[in-house]
């Protein structure tokens, strides 16, 4: 018996994103052996609660760091609520093409670096494949390379990379 083959999807709000979830799971909806982790960056954490202002006191900077701490849990928490839809749909989505979801993991990211953040969770979540959708960039991001499926190709070592229009 072979291991499954893990797949990370990483999911937006866009219409393109839907129909990348929609390939997916037409194409490997009755595929055994495979597991797909959704996967979707939320915006970044804002810049004050990245760190706190500090003291020279260790009881209060230890107090700060508590409290930093946990105003970035309650910031996290708010963001899945408001966030959870974008994932909910692509449960949805898999689903219907009758996906054993069973075989379906929901994780999130949130930084700045979208495709970085994809990367960090395909090497730390072990999987094959990295499944996006071609992004409709600018311009200027087409002439820099500075979209996300562009870094993608570019940094993602070891992965299999599927671009979906």
């Amino acid at each position: 018996m072979s291991a499954a083959m893990g797949i990370l999807l990483a999911v937006d709000e866009s219409e393109n994103s839907h129909r990348v979830v929609q390939y997916v799971g037409s194409l490997l909806g009755r595929t055994p052996d495979v597991v797909v982790t959704l996967f979707h960056v939320m915006k970044p954490m804002p810049r004050g609660l990245l760190e706190h202002g500090g003291s020279e006191n260790p009881v209060a900077e230890a107090q700060l760091s508590v409290q930093l701490h946990d105003e970035q849990e309650a910031w996290i928490r708010k963001e899945r609520e408001s966030e959870c839809h974008v994932l909910r749909k692509a449960c949805e989505t898999l689903e219907q093409s009758g996906f054993d979801m069973n075989h379906v993991a929901v994780k999130y990211g949130h930084e700045d670096d979208i495709a970085r953040n994809i990367l960090e969770e395909a090497r730390s979540g072990h999987h094959d494949t990295i499944v996006v959708g071609r992004q409709g960039t600018s311009r200027i991001k087409q002439i820099f390379g500075g979209g996300v499926t562009d870094h993608l190709l570019r940094d993602a070592k070891g992965f299999a990379i599927w671009v979906v229009e």
